[in-house]
């Protein structure tokens, strides 16, 4: 199934015309994923055309306010929309204190069903499908990288099974399952007749100094967004603020051995010259993207 990813926001704190506050939407069969909600991101839905009613998770990565101003204009817009499921809301631990005290600032019309799930170190979610899994990054308070990873499937040979005489049903079940079956006398392993696809994963990394988790969480990636919110020449700042520079971005890609690599969070000091970015980050990297507001990357 595809993976698609829309960024809706690709500024650092401050907002600039063309990049609004932090916000990337993935979409998977019947899941609609929201990673940050900076403020502003529910007109992005519209800009991009995209029905916010058809939400099922928002991941908070932490609680500065570039990254979650835009809860409260969406959860209302929700509601006001009929909203009619359990929106499922994952952050750091303190999410549902804080959830709770914006949500008190203004008079909030309506109800809507939220379930709120304080995240720590490790896989938080699984299903058949896919898994979500956090990592501690290093921030100027809680702050989690991401992971959406697409569960492995094994995958029938067709040619193989046609030489053996398999028909469809309850063996070919078994084999896709990973058991052996006794067809006609003989042993059939699953390995001889179908292979393990390898799922697709997604990592976040968003606002952090560079670190170990970063590479836990970047680690054999199809896809890397990242953080890139100054040039190199101001690493001492990025260090000071625990923010990454282009530079760092892509060694960490490299490293990590990522196939592609999209680089977010820019700084409003680069509105003009946001090439730079990406230029500084391909001479490490060389399948670095730069993410823009609006674009969709489908894998």
């Amino acid at each position: 199934m595809a993976i698609e990813l829309t960024f809706l926001g690709t500024s650092q704190a401050v907002p600039t015309a063309s990049r609004n506050h932090t916000a990337v939407l993935l979409r998977y069969q019947d899941e609609m994923i929201l990673i940050d909600c900076g403020e502003g991101t529910q007109r992005q839905f519209r800009k991009a055309r995209i029905n916010p009613c058809k939400l099922t998770r928002i991941l908070i990565t932490h609680w500065h306010g570039d990254h979650i101003l835009g809860l409260p204009g969406l959860l209302q817009t929700l509601v006001l929309n009929n909203y009619n499921k359990t929106l499922q809301i994952y952050g750091p631990p303190g999410t549902q204190r804080f959830l709770e005290t914006l949500l008190k600032m203004f008079i909030f019309v309506g109800d809507i069903k939220i379930k709120i799930q304080e995240v720590r170190e490790g896989i938080f979610y699984a299903n058949n499908n896919f898994i979500l899994e956090a990592h501690n990054l290093e921030h100027t308070c809680p702050c989690l990288g991401y992971i959406f990873k697409e569960t492995d499937k094994r995958k029938i040979n067709l040619v193989a099974v046609k030489k053996l005489g398999l028909k469809p049903g309850p063996e070919l079940g078994k084999l896709q399952s990973g058991q052996s079956i006794n067809h006609e006398g003989r042993l059939i392993k699953p390995e001889e007749v179908s292979f393990v696809k390898q799922g697709k994963k997604i990592a976040f990394v968003f606002d952090t100094a560079i670190c170990k988790s970063c590479e836990k969480t970047a680690k054999d990636a199809d896809l890397l967004i990242c953080e890139a919110t100054y040039l190199n020449e101001l690493k001492d700042k990025a260090a000071e603020y625990k923010h990454m520079t282009s530079v760092q971005a892509a060694t960490l890609a490299k490293k990590s051995k990522v196939k592609k690599l999209f680089l977010t969070h820019i700084s409003q000091r680069y509105e003009h010259e946001s090439e730079k970015i990406l230029k500084e980050a391909k001479k490490i990297f060389k399948n670095s993207f730069l993410a823009e507001d609006l674009m969709k990357v489908e894998l």
